[in-house]
């Protein structure tokens, strides 16, 4: 077994489809065909059932597919390792991180370290805070930085930055001007909030469990995957929510107003860099750590 053949299986795995993979490959169909052939023959198991033009995975195929993902990615580790023996900073640093702190935190970082070491690639990839903490889990990225706690004790967590969190409501809510805000005011609010599963959404629920209510108590009427999807249904209607100031600062608009919360606790929350302790850190990791670092230091 290769590690060419364990790459056509899992493309032809994860697109149900052998022409497909082969584009994805810039390979040629026969090829594809062969390599996964010779992989069932070496092995003496088939991986896929084929029905007239379709192709899907058996079930030793649905198996096979996790422990080929963890392979590729051990691999893609190891050969991080050699590039890092360099002499020169260079390779390909993986990134993944969530919405907040890759839209509004993260990027000037990145500048910084292309500017210092330009000949690391840097591939980054975005989602929420559960997104990141399993890339770096499953070895998919070497760092992950997040705005939400991380509900396990396999990563290695460290704060590098602080974010606080405003009430957003429309130029013409009501309530704009209201000094304060009590349980029962947030009771009868209607509420667009972030998903469950990201930092933002983390954030706003510990702030509701200082109000002594949690979501459920709230008339929320939707629940948007991304800053930008809130404060537009926000800004377009009667609806209140509870996001990060510096996502508010970049939207530029004079549809919304801002409350900073001074009737409870401010919410401020860390953003952190996530880590796997048993997987190497290479120069590269290392570069961009202490430039994140030294911003909190300062």
């Amino acid at each position: 077994m290769t590690l060419d053949q364990v790459r056509i299986f899992l493309a032809v795995a994860e697109r149900r489809h052998v022409t497909r993979a082969a584009e994805a490959l810039h390979l040629t169909q026969s090829a594809v065909s062969s390599a996964i052939a010779a992989l069932e023959a070496q092995h003496g198991v088939a991986l896929f059932d084929r029905v007239g033009r379709g192709i899907a995975p058996t079930e030793a195929g649905e198996i096979f597919i996790d422990a080929a993902r963890s392979l590729l990615a051990q691999a893609e580790t190891t050969r991080l390792v050699l590039d890092d023996l360099a002499r020169e900073m260079r390779g390909r640093l993986r990134i993944a991180a969530s919405q907040t702190v890759a839209s509004y935190w993260l990027p000037g970082h990145l500048m910084a370290l292309h500017d210092r070491h330009p000949k690391i690639q840097i591939a980054l990839s975005v989602g929420n805070t559960a997104h990141a903490a399993r890339a770096v889990r499953e070895g998919a990225a070497d760092l992950g930085f997040v705005e939400g706690e991380v509900p396990a004790d396999d990563l290695h967590r460290e704060v590098v930055a602080r974010d606080e969190l405003v009430m957003v409501l429309a130029r013409g809510h009501g309530e704009t001007r209201r000094p304060a805000f009590t349980a029962g005011d947030y009771r009868a609010l209607r509420w667009v909030l972030r998903e469950p599963g990201s930092g933002t959404r983390s954030a706003a629920e510990a702030h509701f469990a200082v109000m002594g209510l949690t979501a459920a108590d709230l008339d929320v009427a939707l629940e948007l995957p991304s800053n930008e999807a809130v404060l537009a249904a926000v800004g377009a209607g009667d609806a209140v929510t509870i996001l990060s100031r510096r996502a508010v600062g970049a939207f530029r608009t004079r549809r919304i107003a801002m409350r900073r919360v001074t009737w409870a606790p401010r919410p401020v929350r860390p953003f952190a860099v996530l880590t796997h302790p048993q997987r190497h850190k290479t120069r590269a990791a290392q570069a961009l750590l202490a430039l994140v670092t030294a911003e909190l230091g300062a």
